[in-house]
C-alpha cells in the first residue's frame, strides 16, 4: 500500500471538508493561529501540504509559506485555491524532497508524519526540516498518542471513532509499530425491494505510530532540542491521558 497511491484523484477530490471534521473553525483555527506566532513575520515550509488546509489560511494571514507535497492530485486540488506564485508548492517527498530558501518555521499537522512507515524514514523527514531552517529554527509536529492501553491482549483493532454515517477504526501491529486506520462512510437509504440498501466505501490509511519519547530522540538525531508539548494547538497541558500532542522543536542559535 503505497502513499501516492492512497492520495489519488478520487480522495485528492473528496478530502475537502468545508466547515466540518478538520475543516471546522475550532481545529482548523488554533493551529493556524499557533503557527502564526511560531512563524513570527518569517516564512513557513509545510512538509505534507496536501490541499492547503492548513497553508491556505496561513498565508491569508501574512505568513509567506511554501510546501511539499508527494501527491500531485492534492496539489492540483490546492490550485484551486491558490495558484503557485502564492502559495509555491515542491512535488516530492518529505524526507528528501528541498524547497529553495531558508524558513523560519518547518511545521507537518494532523498526524501526516506517521504516514512514513519505517523509524530511518521518519529521522530523515526531521533532518530534511532542519536543512530547511536557520538558526533557531522551528519544527512542530502535530501527531497522535497510540492507543494502545484500550487494546487487550489478543485484540488487534480498536473504534477510535463513531458519529452519523461514519465509523473509524485502527488495527495494530505492535511488533512493527505499524497501524492501519479504516475509514467507513455509509449512506443508509430506503430500497423498495429489501426496505433497506446499506451503502459504504472503505479508505485504509497506514501508518507508523511514533510514542512521544521516540519522537524527541528523533529530534536529538537531527540536531533540535525540544522546546514545548502541548495537548493540543491552543497550549492544554499534556498528560498521561492526551489523545494527541503538538510538539515544538527548535536548532540552536
Amino acid at each position: 500500500m503505497e502513499q501516492d497511491d492512497l492520495w489519488d484523484e478520487d480522495t485528492a477530490r473528496r478530502y475537502d471538508t468545508p466547515g466540518a471534521g478538520m475543516f471546522a473553525p475550532e481545529v482548523l483555527d488554533p493551529a493556524v493561529d499557533r503557527l502564526a506566532a511560531l512563524a513570527d513575520g518569517g516564512p513557513a515550509l509545510e512538509f505534507a501540504i496536501g490541499t492547503g488546509r492548513v497553508a491556505v489560511p496561513l498565508a491569508a494571514r501574512g505568513v509567506p509559506v511554501t510546501g511539499i507535497e508527494l501527491s500531485a492530485p492534492m496539489v492540483g486540488q490546492l490550485r484551486t485555491k491558490a495558484d503557485a506564485t502564492a502559495l509555491p508548492v515542491v512535488v516530492g517527498d518529505m524526507t528528501t524532497a528541498r524547497a529553495p530558501g531558508e524558513y523560519r518555521l518547518v511545521y507537518v499537522v494532523y498526524n501526516s508524519i506517521s504516514n512514513l512507515l519505517t523509524q530511518e524514514a521518519q529521522i530523515d523527514c526531521f533532518r530534511n526540516a532542519a536543512r530547511h531552517l536557520g538558526p533557531g529554527g522551528r519544527f512542530v509536529v502535530e501527531l497522535w498518542v497510540p492507543e494502545l492501553r484500550s487494546l487487550p491482549p489478543g485484540r488487534e483493532a480498536t473504534v477510535w471513532h463513531t458519529e452519523p454515517g461514519y465509523l473509524g477504526l485502527d488495527t495494530y501491529d505492535v511488533l512493527r509499530q505499524h497501524v492501519v486506520s479504516h475509514h467507513v462512510r455509509y449512506d443508509a437509504r430506503t430500497s423498495a425491494r429489501t426496505g433497506r440498501d446499506e451503502r459504504a466505501t472503505l479508505h485504509l490509511s497506514p501508518h507508523r505510530y511514533i510514542w512521544p519519547a521516540e519522537l524527541d530522540l528523533m529530534a536529538r538525531l537531527a540536531g533540535f532540542a525540544r522546546e514545548s508539548r502541548h495537548a493540543d494547538w491552543t497550549g492544554t497541558p499534556f498528560t498521561a491521558e492526551s489523545a494527541s500532542h503538538v510538539s515544538v522543536y527548535r536548532l540552536p542559535f
